[in-house]
């Protein structure tokens, strides 16, 4: 099970959420029926995070990166046996219009960023402290034959940026979202140490839904993707709707929970708070979780034209390092546009 990533913007408008109009409840299979406001918007421009790297450190090229194809094959066991049972099957799905993402649980909209601020807990006991932002950038990549929306995602720990990553989703014309793989890269002391990427399509890698079109409790938990290259294997299950709750961007009621785990993990499970028309609000831990990560969302905001120009510069920069670090992945595939 991964952690919840990403990380901060600075210099952006926080969006009312009163303007954002959400009407419709998780769990139903009607979208949001109001667009995204346009006024309250603003420009990040040189005022992102200027400490963090946004590629990687020069030093990085001495550095022993652990990558894809530095792991062990994927090997033919039982859990690959099973999945042939799983709710949702890629290979049926219908993609007409796969980068407009309008699921009530998770839209996205381009230039919409979701900030987040919460800790984790060290071995020590010790709390750590992480910011984390979430932007739709406007760029789409063809994954396994799919147009996706790409994602580009900073997670930083005590103001030190711990992981930088583009993430890849496509809607269904059922209105199920899927995960559509990961190019991560993670960093210690400024220096990247690890890009494990997964691509459907790719060492055996899966497709998997983050979010059904109507997620509704005493369902089969099911797949949230499969990298065997990189040990990804997480599965999510619904366990609650119609729940209020309120965390420090505002009130929210017909929330959706789903408990997101790996078997490679037993005991250990994240819960997401998923609210209507902005997607995941707050993040909990239960069982035997070792990081006890906890988060919750602080800020709406939507970027401007100059704003958004800007994500896409620092997301693509970002893929032309993936196409030089992860040769057996992400080298493979077309170039974002």
């Amino acid at each position: 099970m991964r952690g919840f990533r990403m990380a901060v913007l600075a210099g952006v408008t926080v969006l009312s959420l009163q303007l954002l109009g959400i009407t419709t409840g998780c769990g139903s299979a009607q979208p949001t029926t109001s667009a995204p406001p346009t006024t309250s918007t603003t420009s990040v421009g040189s005022s992102t995070t200027a400490s963090a790297p946004v590629g990687q450190p020069s030093s990085t090229t001495t550095m022993a990166v652990t990558t894809s194809s530095s792991l062990a094959s994927p090997s033919s066991t039982s859990e690959t046996v099973a999945r042939g049972s799983e709710p949702g099957d890629f290979s049926n799905a219908v993609f007409s219009e796969p980068t407009k993402i309008d699921n009530t649980c998770y839209p996205m909209q381009p230039g919409t960023q979701l900030v987040y601020e919460g800790y984790t807990e060290e071995e020590n006991g010790d709390r750590v402290a992480h910011r984390v932002v979430f932007t739709v950038t406007d760029l789409t990549k063809v994954i396994n034959g799919v147009q996706s929306v790409i994602l580009w995602d900073r997670d930083f720990a005590d103001g030190e940026l711990e992981e930088t990553e583009l993430a890849f989703f496509a809607q269904d014309d059922d209105r199920n979202v899927w995960q559509m793989g990961e190019y991560p890269e993670a960093y210690e002391d400024g220096k990247l140490v690890e890009a494990l990427a997964w691509i459907p399509g790719i060492l055996g890698a899966e497709a998997g839904i983050i979010m059904q079109a109507d997620p509704q409790p005493g369902r089969p938990s099911y797949s949230e993707g499969w990298g065997p290259a990189v040990d990804w294997a997480d599965r999510g299950q619904v366990t609650q709707t119609g729940v209020s709750t309120t965390v420090a961007a505002g009130a929210f009621d017909d929330v959706v929970v789903i408990k997101e785990y790996s078997d490679d993990e037993p005991g250990a499970f994240q819960l997401k708070y998923y609210a209507p028309g902005v997607g995941v609000i707050r993040v909990g831990w239960g069982g035997t979780d070792d990081t006890k990560e906890t988060l919750e969302l602080t800020q709406i905001v939507h970027l401007d034209a100059a704003g958004l120009v800007d994500i896409r510069a620092q997301a693509l920069k970002l893929e032309q390092h993936a196409y030089k670090t992860s040769k057996d992945v992400y080298a493979l595939t077309a170039p974002a546009k």
